[in-house]
C-alpha cells in the first residue's frame, strides 16, 4: 500500500475534484482485485461450458457483478467469478483497460476454462453523429484502427513504408491504418481488418434490444438529453488511445463509418478470431469521444451507460436460454 498511497498522494497534488478521485477509486478497485491470496487458485477441472463475460473497469464490472452469483478464483492475479446468469454458465472478470490487457485475459480465459463464447460488456465513446450518449450499440463487426504505419515525411509528400501490410485506409496526416496478419486452424495467415461478430448471437442481441428498458438518468438526477436506444449491427474499432478530439473522431466516421470506439473490444475480436469462438460486443455510450458540446461527460454518465449495456446482457442472456431450451 506504500507505491497506493505515493500514487494517491500525487493525484492529490495534480489532479481536480471529482476526476482525480473517480481514477483513485478505480485504481484502488483494480489493486483490491488482484491482491494475492485473496481467492483459490482457478481449478484447470473446470469443464463447464461457460460464456466469457468480460468488462475493462470498476464501473462496468460492477454493473455485471449485481448479475451473477458464484465462486471466485484467481489466475496471474486476475479474478475469475464461475456461476451464472440468467441460468446460464458464466465465467465473469474484469479485463483491465487497453488493447493488450484486453488480449491477454481473453486468451488466458480460453486457455484455463471451457469457453463456448465471449461477451465484451462496457462503456464506449460514440463516433456516429447519429447517436446520443446513452445508446447501447451491438456492432456486427470490429476492426482494429490504430494498426498502423507512420509515414516518412518526403519531398514529394508523406511516404508509408510498404512491407506487405495489406492496403491502407486513408491517413490522418502521418498515421496511416491498416490490417493485421492473422489466421487460425481453418484459415490460414492473411491482413485482417474487420473481425466479424458471431451471427446466431447478434440474432440474439436483437431479440433482447425488443424488450429491454433503459435507464434515462444518473445519480443527482443527471438525465439524458435524449432517450437512449439500441443498435445492434454496423461497426465497431478500437485502438491503444482514449479519444476526446472532435477533428479525429470526424476522421475516423469518415474513414471506418463505426458507430462506436473503444480501447479493447477488437483485441477480443481478434483472441476469438485466433481461436475460432464466436464473440459479441455490447457497448453503451458514456460519452462522444470529444464530439459533444463542453467538457466530456464520460465521469457523469459511465455508471448509467454502465448499467445499461449490463441489463441488455442480462435479457442476452436470458434470450439465449431460453433458445437452447427449445
Amino acid at each position: 500500500m506504500k507505491v497506493a498511497n505515493m500514487h494517491r498522494s500525487t493525484c492529490l497534488k495534480t489532479a481536480r475534484g471529482l476526476r482525480c478521485a473517480v481514477l483513485w477509486s478505480w485504481m484502488l478497485a483494480a489493486m483490491v482485485a488482484a491482491a494475492p491470496g485473496e481467492a483459490a487458485e482457478c481449478e484447470r477441472a473446470d469443464l463447464v461450458r461457460r460464456t466469457a463475460v468480460i468488462s475493462a473497469f470498476a464501473p462496468e464490472a460492477q454493473a455485471l457483478q449485481a448479475l451473477v452469483h458464484g465462486t471466485s478464483c484467481e489466475i496471474n492475479g486476475v479474478s475469475f467469478v464461475t456461476g451464472q446468469i440468467e441460468g446460464q454458465p458464466v465465467v465473469v472478470f474484469m479485463s483491465g483497460i487497453s488493447m493488450v490487457n484486453a488480449a491477454m485475459t481473453a486468451q488466458l480465459v480460453i486457455d484455463r476454462f471451457n469457453i463456448g463464447s465471449l461477451v465484451f460488456c462496457g462503456i464506449a465513446g460514440g463516433a456516429d453523429p447519429e447517436l446520443n450518449i446513452g445508446d447501447v450499440v451491438v456492432p456486427e463487426r470490429w476492426g482494429e484502427y490504430l494498426e498502423a504505419t507512420f509515414a516518412r515525411e518526403t519531398p514529394q509528400g508523406l511516404k508509408p513504408f510498404e512491407y506487405g501490410q495489406g492496403p491502407f485506409f486513408k491517413n490522418f496526416g502521418m498515421i496511416f491504418p491498416n490490417g493485421v496478419l492473422v489466421g487460425n486452424a481453418a484459415e490460414p495467415s492473411r491482413y485482417h481488418f474487420w473481425f466479424d461478430a458471431d451471427p446466431l448471437l447478434l440474432a440474439a442481441a436483437r431479440k433482447a434490444a425488443s424488450q429491454v428498458k433503459l435507464k434515462v438518468c444518473a445519480a443527482q438526477d443527471r438525465c439524458l438529453a435524449h432517450p437512449p436506444k439500441v443498435v445492434v449491427g454496423g461497426s465497431g474499432v478500437s485502438g491503444a488511445a482514449f479519444v476526446d478530439n472532435a477533428e479525429f473522431r470526424r476522421y475516423v466516421f469518415a474513414t471506418f463509418a463505426p458507430r462506436v470506439m473503444d480501447m479493447e473490444s477488437a483485441a477480443l475480436a481478434h483472441v476469438a478470431y485466433a481461436n475460432r469462438k464466436p464473440f459479441i460486443v455490447f457497448r453503451s455510450l458514456s460519452d462522444l469521444a470529444g464530439g459533444g458540446e463542453g467538457a466530456n461527460q464520460m465521469l457523469t454518465f459511465m455508471d448509467l451507460a454502465s448499467a445499461n449495456s449490463a441489463e441488455l446482457v442480462r435479457l442476452f442472456m436470458q434470450t439465449l436460454g431460453a433458445q437452447a431450451a427449445r
